[in-house]
């Protein structure tokens, strides 16, 4: 790799590595932080335009911040297009606006979209939204509305367990 493209593509790593570690921002703010990803070990491949990310990854983007056992960016035109994390399990967690609960879930295996806002968690995925828990093999975060989609269309075989948990009387 070329000098000025490693420079690039290590400056382009610390901007994704800030999208995970930043302090707690609205999340109307989120997808225009950087992401910044802490790990063990880091490697770039040039010609599958990939970085993968192991050891104890944790990656920030604004409130949102992702702990995984390995981390795979995609990079499309140089900018990040598809993060996955791996876990066992990987966990997330959102701050949705500033005072609200944080949403928080896990799953083994996890895809980030950026430029959609959007989190798919997959195999054992678990997110919890207030007093509402959604358990399932398939469930689609959007970051930008904070709505939570469980379960796979394509067959009635698998379920979703939610779980509704009654306010705390005061």
């Amino acid at each position: 790799m070329k000098p000025n493209k490693l420079c690039g593509y290590l400056s382009l790593c610390l901007v994704l590595s800030g999208f995970y570690g930043a302090a707690a921002h609205a999340l109307a703010t989120d997808a225009e932080q950087p992401i910044t990803i802490d790990s063990n070990t880091a490697t770039y491949d040039d010609k599958a335009a990939v970085s993968i990310y192991t050891g104890d990854v944790v990656s920030v983007q604004g409130s949102i911040k992702v702990n995984s056992d390995k981390l795979v960016v995609h990079f499309v035109d140089g900018d990040a297009e598809k993060l996955v994390f791996t876990g066992n399990p990987a966990r997330f967690k959102q701050t949705p606006s500033p005072g609200k609960e944080d949403i928080i879930g896990d799953a083994l295996i996890g895809e980030y979209y950026p430029k959609k806002n959007l989190l798919i968690l997959k195999n054992n995925a678990t997110v919890k939204q207030g007093n509402g828990t959604y358990a399932s093999d398939y469930i689609e975060y959007d970051i930008n509305t904070s709505l939570v989609k469980a379960g796979d269309k394509s067959t009635d075989s698998k379920r979703v367990r939610v779980t509704l948990q009654p306010k705390a009387k005061k």
